[in-house]
């Protein structure tokens, strides 16, 4: 208890504006704290020790079965939200464990053929599909075998409030998270995959160097490296109120955000992904594939609910919703090779 005590006292040093894990809203099911952890760093732990946690590894993040090894997977994408999001809360004197934990958690509920299979879910199960609702459904109840991880209140929030669909950034019906740090990985995860996948891409050969928007090269420069540094140094230039050092700010609850330009830059990088990338003829050519096996294997276990693994076959839940889940945790090879072994690929 001295050692949770300890650390709980030297969150104490934080922004005043800080998430403190000893101020938890609590969790779905009360419990003994842990005598060595924080809340939140307890959080932490069960995220990365979770089975979903290891599945991303083999979850496409853009690119469906890249031949090369240095494609980012669903998995990779997720440590560097977490390096990009600790390094804002440092910055900004904020709490990382939280920061942490929710970026870790924040794509537990991706599907395999990342938004490919979110869209096909999302277009066949009654009540729809969206991962990040299905990330909060993972921690609160597939997890663990279905008693799920009994997560804080913030991390929870976090999860559930990171994804921005195909929204601009900051942009009409931007959902603001309660806790700075929740703020901290929405924006992080942005920086992530704006990054990432333009290298992806370039790898690719799906884009070049020189189709980059004007803009987003001025603002962020050309390398990985030189787009996270800047977007980062904005973020927390922007957000410098958040550290609470003025006491003046102390009375209002800041946010955080980016300056007009960067918000600019990032959002035409955004949208050149989306019109010469995600939509592009190699993704959309590699999707065919991916949206039958993923439309294929939910009808098939809607009419063979005998065929669903026990944890799925002996819930109370709907079938179709215990399909969904059975399919939405799957990664691209076991989905392919399920597909397979049932006959339902030529």
């Amino acid at each position: 208890m001295k050692i949770r005590a300890w650390l709980e006292e030297r969150e104490e040093t934080l922004s005043p504006f800080a998430a403190r894990s000893r101020l938890s809203r609590g969790r779905l099911q009360p419990e003994e704290p842990s005598p060595t952890r924080t809340a939140f760093q307890r959080d932490r732990d069960r995220i990365i020790h979770c089975k979903a946690f290891r599945r991303l590894k083999h979850k496409t993040q853009v690119f469906i079965a890249p031949a090369g090894d240095h494609y980012v997977t669903r998995l990779t994408h997720t440590l560097e939200v977490s390096q990009i999001a600790r390094s804002i809360a440092r910055g900004l004197n904020l709490n990382e464990d939280l920061t942490e934990a929710i970026a870790l958690g924040h794509d537990l509920g991706h599907t395999p053929f990342g938004h490919i299979g979110e869209d096909v879910l999302n277009e066949i199960a009654p009540s729809g599909f969206r991962h990040n609702e299905q990330s909060l459904r993972v921690v609160d109840q597939i997890e663990n075998g279905g008693r799920g991880l009994n997560l804080t209140f913030e991390t929870r929030e976090g999860i559930v409030k990171h994804s921005k669909s195909r929204m601009g950034i900051f942009g009409e019906g931007w959902e603001t998270v309660g806790t700075l740090e929740g703020q901290i990985c929405k924006l992080a995860d942005v920086v992530a995959y704006i990054s990432h996948d333009v290298d992806d891409a370039l790898r690719a050969g799906v884009i070049t160097e020189s189709d980059l928007p004007a803009v987003a090269v001025s603002v962020m420069g050309r390398s990985r490296s030189e787009r996270i540094n800047a977007l980062v140094c904005d973020i927390i230039d922007s957000s410098w109120d958040a550290r609470g050092e003025d006491l003046t700010s102390r009375e209002r609850q800041p946010i955080i955000g980016v300056s007009p330009p960067v918000n600019e830059a990032m959002n035409a990088l955004r949208d050149f992904l989306f019109d010469r990338v995600y939509d592009s003829e190699l993704v959309n050519r590699e999707a065919d594939v991916a949206r039958l096996v993923v439309r294929r294997l939910y009808e098939y276990f809607t009419g063979h609910e005998d065929q669903l693994p026990d944890e799925f076959r002996l819930s109370d839940d709907p079938l179709a919703r215990r399909v969904v889940d059975y399919v939405a945790g799957m990664t691209d090879q076991y989905a392919l090779q399920t597909a397979k072994g049932l006959g339902l690929l030529a």
